[in-house]
């Protein structure tokens, strides 16, 4: 469990800021151009000095106490006994078999995960490798499933901070050191907006003085960023059972970034994360209405023929999706690969093919109550794929599909399965501003014994100002 009222407010502050954190510390407004780093902020890799860079105790003693002190905040502040723990407790925990809880959705779905990228972030910038600090967001989570709560440890909340945490919590301290590295602007903003995107990244730079010389390098990965502000309408709607409230027009915010788009000369990924996608959006009506990422663990490049440049490999995927009709939340490993096809000398052929199997939770069918879903293993996949042309105009295209087994209802067992198509077209007015036409389709199925199906639908058209990091589409030239 994660404290409700903090960690909510904390991630719809996450999902808004991206935007004005990284995309318009990238490109000046009329430079076609990739710009050059800010002579203030030198490169470098805490890879350079693994001796005087790694602070394994450091990194342990503040996930303690960052665990101690949201136990004590919870207990304060929550209005739950939940976070009462002692010796006692800590005792049965430690000799107790660990089960299923269900806490608000966003609590273990959202909440959690976030929890577990602060677990990241502090290993991550006390200078530890990825696995490292994977394994160091691992027994983060155990240590507040046995000393942070009085209540029986739970699985299902380690899978989403312990491992859905560090897949979360990588990309937030890749694209805060991104900020640092390649931001525009003064030195003093530039460290505000990697604080605001990973605060443990920002706490650990303010309170070593060493680690503000020291930047992560991104070797120089090619990516491409956009920020949207727009309105949309539903077009259809069929909530089914729910209860929850169906508003037909909504504001939105979205950022969205991927990073190391193969192809580019001399960039390698033998580091995890060194491709990665990242969304996130909030609405109106909803909050926090989808949080995803996906990045490469291990991944290997290859090309076909002259215009074809690609990587394949096992991918890590955190996704939250939750429109008013339904939600699903999903950590996965998939395997999978993303290219680039230059088709002609004005066309290219973005995007990405994967399949995996996760663990999920699925839930909204019979009433709005947040306390109403169920987890399952889960077989997904993701097609997507981005027609650049002539870097005036942009197509996008992205489906996925979940497929959600052995989730119970009562004493009943069942199924479900979720697909979720997003169609964009933008086109680049001028520089790094472009104007955005979006439709997103969601559709959700659940079946249980003795019941019939239910099915839910919800189809929006949407109107956006784009702001694009790099005032072009994310074509990598391979020469």
């Amino acid at each position: 469990m994660a404290p409700s009222g903090p960690g909510r407010s904390i991630a719809v502050i996450l999902a808004l800021t991206l935007g004005t954190a990284i995309a318009p510390a990238t490109a000046a407004a009329d430079d076609t151009s990739v710009p050059e780093p800010v002579a203030t902020a030198p490169k470098a890799d805490f890879s350079g000095d693994v001796a005087a860079r790694k602070r394994y105790g450091v990194a342990a003693l503040e996930i303690v106490g960052f665990d101690v002190l949201l136990n004590q905040a919870n207990r304060r502040w929550s209005g739950s006994t939940d976070y009462d723990s002692n010796l006692t407790t800590i005792r049965r925990n430690l000799r107790s078999s660990w089960g299923v809880d269900h806490d608000p959705f966003r609590i273990n779905q959202l909440g959690h995960p976030y929890q577990g990228s602060i677990y990241h972030g502090i290993a991550r910038s006390s200078g530890l490798d990825y696995w490292e600090s994977s394994a160091y967001t691992f027994a983060g989570s155990i240590f507040w499933e046995i000393a942070g709560e009085r209540t029986r440890p739970s699985g299902n909340d380690q899978v989403a901070s312990g491992v859905g945490g560090s897949f979360l919590g990588e990309a937030l301290f890749r694209m805060a050191s991104l900020v640092l590295e390649n931001g525009q602007g003064r030195r003093i903003w530039r460290e505000v907006g990697a604080a605001a995107i990973s605060p443990p990244t920002g706490f650990n730079r303010l309170a070593f003085g060493d680690d503000r010389e020291t930047i992560f390098a991104s070797h120089d990965a090619e990516y491409y960023s956009r920020a949207q502000v727009g309105v949309s309408r539903s077009s259809k709607d069929d909530a089914g059972l729910s209860a929850s409230p169906q508003k037909r027009n909504e504001a939105l915010a979205e950022f969205a970034i991927d990073y190391g788009l193969p192809g580019k000369p001399g960039y390698d990924y033998q580091r995890p994360f060194d491709y990665f996608a990242f969304q996130a959006a909030a609405s109106t009506t909803g909050g926090v209405e989808n949080v995803m990422t996906r990045g490469t663990l291990l991944a290997r490049p290859y090309d076909l023929g002259s215009r074809y440049r690609g990587i394949v490999g096992v991918y890590g995927s955190y996704d939250y999706i939750a429109p008013p009709t339904f939600r699903i939340s999903s950590t996965a490993l998939s395997l999978g690969t993303t290219g680039q096809w230059n088709a002609s000398d004005g066309i290219t052929l973005q995007g990405s093919a994967l399949f995996g199997v996760g663990y999920a939770a699925i839930g909204g069918v019979r009433s709005s109550d947040d306390l109403d879903y169920q987890y399952g293993v889960t077989p997904q996949s993701l097609l997507s794929v981005r027609a650049i042309v002539a870097n005036k105009l942009s197509i996008d295209l992205t489906e996925r599909d979940y497929y959600v087994s052995r989730i119970a209802a009562g004493d009943r067992g069942g199924h479900g399965s979720i697909g979720r198509f997003d169609a964009s077209v933008t086109w680049r007015v001028s520089g790094p501003h472009a104007l955005s036409v979006k439709y997103l389709g969601n559709r959700r199925n659940v079946s249980f014994p003795d019941l019939s199906g239910r099915r839910q639908t919800r189809s929006t058209i949407g109107v956006y100002y784009t702001y694009l990091g790099h005032d072009r589409f994310g074509a990598v030239d391979f020469h």
